[in-house]
């Protein structure tokens, strides 16, 4: 390898031949166990020093053939050919492997198998192609390929009316802002272990005090973990978060929606008739849920609002406007922070802001909630439930029972 300090090829050589020269008998025998050099390599160094030597006494050129000229390392055609030039098929046999085509492939020997570069040199080897797999990563590279990691970004099925039901979500919430009316947002964070567990990314600290968490993420049995619902406000970019420490049901995402209107939302609407609500297809806020669906009647009852719910379809909910608004800017601000405790998750959350305005709010809430409450025929017929045109299953309102 060259570099400041080291020898190149010739130079290491030459020392190696001008060290057998010195040395006399034997030495040449000697600089091969020092060094672990070849035989061939020593010799070619001895006589690469003695011409140079015969060139600085005055000798003739033909004592001093060997020498090379100065600025080479190898003599003009020395060294071995490219792989590429005595193997001109290889490396499309290694595109071959690596890329999209193998995929599938039955015949594939790398179709079960990671392809890293040994994989890949053994299935070089097996189909006649001699290749180290240094040299399968060198070939990689100026070939075009690199590491590459899975990401997130397939949906799934995409249903035939999704951006039919975007446009229709879009249209719902512009019309409740222009109405001075609430819109909202919500979805539930991902369950947070609480405890002195890693949590993922980093932050600026005096150099060698690193934050020392647990190598096992097994849950605290005193702790538990935490379920963050959020309920982002459209018009004011703001969010209030509920942390809830037992089981994320129905019952527990309406009531997080019934604080947010007791703390915020009756504060900054106090003329409302109508909260509209933005949600996911599934989780607890889900559109098949029974229970739901009869805890916003509750909520109606409550408040006196008609509640307009527009759900988005199946496998878009990274679309919902809390996910990017709300909690991207939340696992940011408490990104390599270890959630030691409940109050630490509240404070986190509350402290989160961002360069456009963003202000969150938060609570802790240790109610208990059932599971799996059902919900009669007759119970969801009793919820004053108006379905819209298009999509009643995604889209409807909700009414408050003396309306």
């Amino acid at each position: 390898m060259k570099g400041p300090g080291r020898l190149d090829e010739r130079q290491l050589r030459l020392m190696a031949g001008s060290e057998a020269l010195l040395l006399g008998r034997g030495g040449q025998a000697a600089v091969i166990r020092a060094s672990g050099l070849s035989h061939e390599t020593v010799r070619k160094g001895m006589r690469e020093a003695r011409a140079a030597a015969a060139l600085a006494g005055g000798a003739s050129a033909a004592d001093a053939v060997q020498a090379l000229p100065a600025g080479r390392v190898r003599a003009a055609g020395a060294g071995r050919r490219p792989l590429t030039e005595t193997d001109p098929e290889m490396l499309d046999t290694l595109k071959r492997l690596v890329g999209d085509d193998a995929r599938g492939d039955p015949e594939s020997p790398l179709l079960w198998t990671a392809k890293g570069t040994r994989a890949l040199a053994a299935a070089m080897v097996a189909q006649g192609h001699p290749l180290h797999h240094t040299s399968v990563g060198k070939y990689l590279h100026e070939m075009g390929f690199s590491l590459q990691a899975n990401r997130k970004m397939l949906e799934g099925s995409s249903h035939p009316d999704r951006d039919a039901q975007f446009a229709h979500i879009n249209a719902t919430v512009k019309a409740a802002i222009v109405a001075k009316q609430p819109a909202i947002s919500v979805d539930t964070k991902k369950k947070e272990l609480i405890g002195d567990f890693k949590n993922a990314g980093q932050q600026w600290r005096p150099k060698g005090d690193r934050v020392l968490v647990r190598t096992k993420d097994f849950k605290d049995k005193d702790l538990g973990k935490v379920n963050p619902y959020g309920v982002y406000d459209l018009r004011l970019d703001e969010g209030y978060v509920s942390v809830g420490i037992d089981a994320d049901t129905a019952q527990f995402a309406v009531h997080s929606i019934r604080c947010w209107w007791a703390h915020l939302g009756q504060q900054r609407y106090p003329d409302a008739s109508t909260l509209t609500i933005t949600a996911d297809c599934g989780g607890s806020n889900g559109h098949r849920l029974r229970l739901w669906k009869t805890e916003l009647q509750r909520l109606a009852d409550e408040t006196g609002l008609a509640i307009s719910v527009c759900h988005f379809p199946p496998g878009t909910s990274k679309w919902n406007k809390i996910e990017h608004r709300l909690f991207s800017y939340i696992a940011r601000n408490w990104r390599g922070q270890p959630l030691i405790s409940r109050q630490a998750v509240v404070s986190l959350i509350a402290a989160t802001t961002s360069t456009a305005g963003l202000k969150v709010y938060a609570q802790l809430d240790e109610n208990t909630y059932e599971r799996k409450i059902k919900i009669t025929d007759a119970q969801l017929a009793a919820v004053n439930l108006h379905r819209d045109e298009f999509h009643g299953e995604w889209n409807y309102l909700i009414k408050p029972l003396d309306k």
